[in-house]
């Protein structure tokens, strides 16, 4: 079984979640997703996220804290997605991987579609006060 850690990135700002839309071509083409990706050889969790949200988003962002780890097992892989609370330090949104984004609310999670692995940190965020 072939094993993959991810990470994501919860970016909260002014009441509302980043969230992404994948590309069409790609796997889970279309649904939405938390941003972020696969963990390199030798990386940190904390190192991957900055940069692979640096790369789709050429945003800078600050890792908050550990939010939520997901194990999920799909066709023959093994998914560990490790999903953190981050803050915009700098830069404008430019989508280098996904074909759109959007600001919502915690009450609009349920609007969009989302991988299996990101629904339970949405359950944790709706049930999350801020």
């Amino acid at each position: 079984m072939k094993k993959l850690e991810v990470t994501a990135a919860i970016i909260y700002a002014n009441g509302k979640y980043l969230i992404a839309q994948r590309p069409l071509d790609k796997s889970m083409g279309g649904l939405w997703e938390f941003p972020g990706g696969k963990v390199d050889e030798g990386e940190s969790l904390e190192s991957c996220l900055i940069r692979e949200i640096q790369e789709e988003l050429e945003l800078v962002i600050s890792i908050n804290k550990h939010f939520l780890s997901v194990n999920h097992y799909e066709e023959n892989v093994s998914l560990n997605l490790h999903s953190y609370l981050c803050s915009i330090i700098e830069g404008e949104i430019r989508l280098n991987e996904h074909i759109d984004y959007k600001w919502i609310t915690k009450n609009e999670f349920s609007l969009f579609d989302f991988p299996q692995a990101d629904r339970p940190i949405i359950k944790k965020l709706e049930e999350h006060q801020n």
